[in-house]
């Protein structure tokens, strides 16, 4: 699934290609994503792109009057293409802006296509979102006081989108083993100090994986077609029973959550 690094990346390649553009068509192949596609956003034509911004795993673009909120769902990505390029069995919607085309490919069609004329931060997908991980907003003290009342494991805590937005699976494995905190200690149970090293080491991790261009596992791509890399240079994520590039002790895996966690059990304690 694609969280806060994939999101990102799609953004930074998109915005310059499509602030200060007006659309020109918009094409619907199929309307039934995760909500249906509706007849507000095939209205879009002739409105110009003021920016374009993300919120946790949410695009927004903005069009002045309004914005096109869009997720990637399980599957999704967005691509800017040539006009007139051929369109295959998943390739959902696309936003024409004159001499380019944006489109959305989602096998699992999980992914959103919405518009909204309303305040942003009231919309019912955005309003209960929490702090930014990248923000200035999660500090330390911040990150102690929303995990004080919290006794799921601290790697469930952190993947809470309403406490915390975008930071993901693989993101929360990498971040924990970082900070040296076992995945499996209650969040209520994260000292101060250790909020410390965790609140650095998840902003390092996510802009380590943005640099990278993000995680590919399955479908993902960034805007320019590009897979991200950042797995391939992953600490624990995905590596059960290698051992450990800092101590050389086996990296174990555990479920949490019905999602695959990964620690190495000498330097997460």
């Amino acid at each position: 699934m694609p969280e806060l690094p994939e999101v990102e990346v799609t953004r930074r390649g998109l915005a310059p290609q499509l602030t200060g553009r007006m659309i020109s068509g918009v094409e619907v192949r199929e309307p039934r994503l995760r909500w249906p596609v509706t007849q507000e956003v095939r209205a879009l034509p002739g409105r110009t792109v003021r920016a374009v911004r993300r919120r946790g795993k949410y695009l927004l673009v903005d069009c002045g009057d309004g914005h096109l909120i869009v997720h990637l769902g399980m599957s999704g990505s967005l691509r800017l293409l040539p006009p007139g390029t051929p369109a295959g069995k998943h390739d959902h919607f696309d936003l024409v802006l004159g001499d380019r085309l944006l489109r959305l490919r989602d096998p699992r069609r999980f992914g959103a296509v919405l518009w909204t004329s309303g305040a942003l931060e009231a919309h019912p997908l955005l309003a209960r979102l929490g702090v930014e991980p990248l923000s200035r907003a999660l500090h330390p003290a911040r990150l102690h006081a929303l995990a004080r009342g919290c006794r799921m494991p601290v790697k469930q805590f952190l993947m809470d989108a309403r406490r915390i937005v975008g930071v993901g699976n693989i993101y929360a494995s990498e971040s924990l083993f970082r900070a040296g905190i076992d995945p499996r200690r209650r969040a209520n149970r994260v000292s101060l100090e250790q909020c410390r090293r965790l609140a650095a080491a998840i902003k390092h991790t996510l802009r380590a994986a943005i640099r990278a261009g993000g995680s590919s596992l399955r479908d993902y791509v960034g805007a320019d077609s590009a897979p991200g890399d950042f797995q391939s240079r992953a600490w624990v994520y995905d590596r059960e029973g290698e051992p450990c590039r800092r101590c050389a002790t086996e990296i174990r895996r555990i479920a949490q959550g019905q999602r695959s966690t990964y620690f190495c059990p000498r330097c997460q304690r």
